[in-house]
């Protein structure tokens, strides 16, 4: 082994805006600032060069094309490399985009890191076959959350945490006082973010504070649903803005005051942590890995899945008890210094040496 340890990190590009892609832009950021290392990028998602770009519209046709592509890169790429560091998803994510680097790393006797960052494991590990023997293949499985870690273990894959990061400069911290009834959620519009428990919620909200301002962030199928369900509810100031890119959102925590998550499941969202660091407090559902980042009445306020009537009144109480709302902001601030890159980065570096060294 060289002095230089060569790292292949492979995820997302930032083209896919998600957890993913986002953790992968900040991570690489900050290792390849590191003297011991020698990192590089290969995207799960390649971009098609011209003329062959609309294959990009064509949903099916786009990942079969994405998957073949990446594939012949993987054969490649990876026996250039030490360490291949593999971001996953679930499902189909990890069956197409995971699992062959995994196979191809092991192939070449390589150092393969599977940091599997979905809150759907649970589902994943008991019904789909080939997850659980392919994951043994991995030399290390690292989780962003304590969360999967015992999801691991219940199915018998050791695996550790090292948090995801978050970089306390970006985000200006406010303290807001008073609170304002301007609303804010930023998820996925698909069915497992449960944004439809949001905008019940904010009814609630809005029968109390009639001027109550909602702006919606994020992209999904369900959005005609949702428009139209905002209409049937007769919510008012609902502003749907569709996708914020990753550099915008720090001035999209600060122009709100409280934020909303309805998940159903999750892990250890990016959104949660990113609200913290700017002083935003939170009322979330206790979904997944969400009480394990998060604490009622510490750092956030918490409430059942699927309870829109809990959630409206929580958000109401941060509105009527300010000194509740300093609270749990300033206590926001100083958990989400357990993410930055000095508390998170030392555990990455020790991690490469460390298996490097074994392998």
């Amino acid at each position: 082994m060289t002095d230089i340890l060569r790292v292949l990190v492979i995820a997302p590009s930032l083209r896919m805006l998600g957890g993913q892609s986002r953790q992968c832009a900040r991570l690489l950021e900050r290792l390849r600032k590191e003297p011991s290392l020698h990192v590089d990028f290969l995207p799960s998602n390649p971009q098609f060069i011209e003329p062959l770009g609309f294959l990009h519209r064509v949903k099916y046709l786009r990942t079969i094309i994405s998957a073949l592509v990446f594939w012949c890169q993987l054969l490649w790429r990876i026996p250039r490399y030490d360490v291949v560091h593999v971001f996953s998803a679930a499902f189909y994510a990890y069956l197409l985009f995971a699992m062959p680097p995994i196979l191809v790393g092991r192939l070449w006797r390589k150092t393969v890191i599977l940091n599997y960052r979905s809150g759907e494991a649970p589902d994943h590990l008991a019904h789909w076959r080939t997850a659980i023997p392919s994951m043994r293949l991995a030399t290390a499985i690292v989780v962003p959350s304590p969360y999967l870690v015992e999801v691991f273990a219940g199915f018998g894959l050791k695996a550790s945490f090292i948090y995801n990061m978050v970089e306390l400069e970006r985000f200006t911290f406010r303290q807001r006082s008073p609170l304002r009834p301007q609303f804010l959620t930023t998820r996925l519009l698909e069915p497992l973010y449960n944004v439809p428990c949001v905008l019940r919620a904010f009814r609630g909200i809005q029968e109390r504070y009639p001027s109550a301002a909602l702006r919606i962030g994020g992209e999904g199928f369900l959005r005609p649903e949702l428009e139209a369900l905002a209409k049937q509810l007769s919510l008012k100031n609902i502003e749907f803005i569709g996708r914020t890119p990753f550099e915008e959102m720090p001035r999209l925590y600060d122009s709100a005051e409280i934020y909303l998550t309805a998940t159903n499941l999750d892990n250890m969202p990016s959104s949660i942590t990113e609200c913290l660091a700017s002083g935003l407090p939170v009322v979330t559902t206790n979904a997944g890995g969400i009480p394990f980042i998060v604490e009622h009445e510490k750092t956030c306020l918490m409430v059942e899945k699927n309870d829109d009537v809990a959630m409206a009144a929580e958000a109401i109480r941060l509105l009527e008890q300010p000194e509740l709302a300093s609270k749990i902001a300033n206590n926001g601030r100083i958990a989400s210094r357990q993410w930055t890159w000095e508390a998170v980065g030392a555990k990455w570096l020790e991690l490469y040496q460390s298996l490097a060294v074994r392998s």
